[in-house]
């Protein structure tokens, strides 16, 4: 029996062994290819493409391989993976080398390097992610969440067909259409609109398929969209619509910086397509997979609702409250009131904190059970503040007090300070609404009944969640930043 048990375990530990030298081949594979096609976009030398994408290819294969269990997240590992060899790389050790002022080096070699950022991005995190997250699909299909294929396909076009109709009214009105920047333009509105409606369900469905293993409640939902509307804009308006508008392919930071406003209209739509997918992914597990009658809740939804909504209106208070000392100096506080009075900044701090809980109550609708951890909790919490800078100061506030939108590079810029002030307030308004909901827990959890079930809400370990908030975290703000 022991010589059978010893067999058994060899051949269990030999398994783990050739898995991971078949994705180092395969990352490797297709990294060569991938840095040959970065050859020919730069116009750099063959060589240096295939040397780049194979070590890229090799090292992600090598100790990324067993994290790409699924298309999406083979996707999101990959390009996190990409924007951190551009950041160690080109824009953190070659400027170490350069003579002058090092600050000022880094800064103008990250902008002279945005080229290759987008080829990283495009040309090796995509395809070498998304080839070994295909193949570790399929070899994890047992351990993991059944795939259902018309489940994607169905909630993702639905999403996206709701986000695009959204999309489409709020921001086609003046005749510009974000998620057709790069494009040449076509002869008549209603085709520009067409087109725009069938690139944002186009985008619904391939999120449905590329993600549907790794969202889970609406937050995550929201932020996955983001990620993935950020590589769109890569994607899309830098590399394939100028190809098909047969013009020369523009890498460089100050074309990217003509296309900045595609950028945050990719986010907008990208947050409403993940919270418009975690709406219709829910509704069709509650009717074609939820069926169970006595798989019951301790508590119900109404109350569950509310809870989220006073937790997270004294979690936002909390937020805006830490955070109003940055806003007060960077005259966020006064641009609120629009008044130039000796009270605009009271009144300033009290419309801050009233919108800070309302935005708080937003956040304990969409991240109630996303995380467990403290750690987990604040770098939600980074990303939701991320996403209202772009949705707030750039874009709401600007709408309410002038009735236009400026999302130019100049715009992001002068409210960059801010965005140290939401990074803050998200971090705090996701740390107490955390310490609430764990409290709550700790009281579910004696029973063993319900502990069992509210386990399973949570988002387990190894899961994409670490390379997402470091890939839209990172982009989310150097973007602004190098592009400004």
């Amino acid at each position: 029996m022991s010589a059978i048990g010893s067999v058994a375990a060899q051949k269990i530990e030999a398994k783990p062994a050739s898995w991971a030298r078949i994705d180092a081949v395969l990352g490797l594979v297709v990294g060569l290819g991938g840095g040959m096609v970065q050859s020919f976009a730069l116009g750099t030398p063959l060589m240096h493409g295939l040397v780049v994408g194979g070590l890229f290819g090799l090292g992600f294969g090598v100790f990324f391989g067993r994290r790409a269990n699924s298309a999406g997240g083979g996707l999101i590992w990959g390009l996190a993976a990409a924007f951190l060899m551009w950041l160690v790389v080109p824009a953190g050790i070659q400027p170490l080398f350069s003579s002058g002022n090092p600050s000022m080096a880094a800064l103008s070699d990250a902008r002279d390097h945005f080229p290759l950022l987008v080829a990283y991005l495009v040309c090796l995190g995509m395809p070498v992610g998304l080839a070994l997250g295909i193949r570790g699909g399929l070899r994890s299909s047992g351990a993991e969440p059944h795939f259902n294929w018309g489940r994607a396909i169905v909630a993702g076009g639905f999403a996206g067909l709701l986000a695009g109709f959204i999309f489409d009214r709020w921001m086609s009105a003046g005749d510009y259409f974000p998620l057709l920047s790069g494009l040449s333009e076509l002869p008549s509105r209603a085709s520009s609109l067409g087109l725009q409606f069938a690139i944002a369900v186009l985008m619904g469905v391939g999120f449905g398929l590329l993600f549907q293993r790794d969202v889970r409640n609406y937050g995550s939902c929201m932020g996955w969209g983001v990620g993935y509307a950020i590589l769109w804009w890569f994607l899309g308006p830098l590399t394939i619509f100028p190809l098909l508008s047969r013009t020369p392919l523009d890498w460089s930071a100050s074309n990217a910086s003509n296309v900045f406003g595609a950028l945050v209209g990719h986010i907008l739509y990208g947050l409403i397509l993940g919270i418009s997918y975690a709406t219709i992914d829910k509704i069709w597990v509650r009717l074609f997979i939820q069926s169970d009658p006595l798989n019951r809740e301790a508590h119900g939804p109404g109350l569950r609702v509310l809870q989220s909504l006073s937790w997270g209106a004294l979690a936002g208070f909390a937020g805006g409250a830490v955070s109003s000392p940055i806003m007060l100096q960077t005259g966020v506080l006064s641009k609120v009131v629009g008044l130039d009075t000796s009270l605009s900044t009271l009144h300033g701090l009290l419309v801050h904190l009233l919108v800070s809980s309302l935005i708080g109550m937003s956040f304990g609708l969409l991240f109630r059970n996303e995380s467990s951890i403290l750690g987990a909790g604040v770098a939600w919490g980074w990303l939701f503040g991320l996403i209202w800078w772009y949705l707030g100061p750039l874009t709401l506030l600007p709408l309410m007090l002038t009735g236009v939108c400026d999302w130019s590079t100049d715009a992001a810029s002068a409210l960059l300070p801010s965005l140290i002030g939401h990074l803050l307030f998200g971090a705090v308004t996701a740390l107490v609404f955390l310490l609430f909901e764990r409290r709550h827990n700790r009281w579910l959890l004696l029973d063993p009944r319900i502990a069992m079930r509210e386990q399973r809400r949570l988002r387990p370990a190894g899961t994409p969640a670490p390379a997402l908030w470091f890939l839209v975290l990172g982009l989310g703000v150097l973007l602004p930043i190098l592009l400004g």
